[in-house]
């Protein structure tokens, strides 16, 4: 697992899909576990100040005191990190746009969610689906505007573009044809970048996180070059 960042305080790290990112009791058959790597890695007791999906790679922040990282949570909580993820949905995106589409907590508790994004590029592959003689796909920037859980995931979902080998949200049909095709076994969502002003220094931090190969290997099956 590759380090990102690292001042000493802050530990930023580039996570690999399906790594979960601490111990969970919904999924018992994980034996590895992000913050044991991480402090592994640094030799440091770290603590993970957000969280990512498990089969979401990319930028995972840590801190290494319990102080700065009430600091990092209360700038998340607050909305003061952006963030930007990288995902390649079934169908054609709009240029741009905007859903807000309120999302239930596990608790039942309906919240507000925001999320904001860009299609970067379209590509159409000759495989049948759905009744069409070709199967179409939208590379995407997207900055989600509050930080409800699986919320890319179930918002890109809602406006019935997927994340592709999304099992939980996804379009079962579309990931079978994508096993089938191109062998895909992992969730194209990537976390891209995390941007931020720094609790303790006042300095911008800004931390990017280069796709894992899986990433590049399967994305560029699906026509998009990276």
């Amino acid at each position: 697992m590759q380090i990102l960042y690292d001042d000493g305080g802050l530990v930023a790290v580039n996570k690999p899909h399906g790594l979960l990112v601490h111990r969970s009791a919904m999924a018992g058959d994980a034996q590895e576990f992000a913050l044991q790597m991480v402090r592994s890695l640094t030799g440091r007791m770290v603590y993970p100040a957000h969280r990512i999906d498990r089969k979401t790679a990319g930028v995972l922040l840590f801190t290494t005191t319990r102080e700065l990282n009430s600091l990092m949570q209360q700038a998340f909580m607050l909305r003061r990190v952006e963030k930007t993820y990288h995902a390649v949905l079934r169908g054609w995106l709009p240029e741009s746009g905007t859903i807000e589409y309120a999302l239930k907590s596990e608790s039942g508790q309906l919240q507000d969610a925001v999320t904001h994004y860009k299609c970067v590029a379209r590509s159409e592959m000759p495989w049948p689906s759905a009744g069409f003689s070709s199967s179409r796909y939208s590379f995407a920037e997207v900055v989600p505007h509050t930080g409800r859980m699986h919320q890319i995931r179930r918002h890109f979902a809602h406006i019935f573009h997927p994340v592709l080998g999304d099992v939980k949200h996804g379009c079962n049909k579309q990931n079978r044809l994508l096993r089938e095709q191109i062998g895909l076994n992992i969730m194209l969502l990537h976390a891209r970048s995390l941007g931020f002003v720094h609790p303790l220094t006042g300095q911008q931090v800004q931390i990017e996180a280069p796709y894992q190969p899986d990433f590049v290997r399967f994305a560029g099956m699906l026509g998009f070059g990276m």
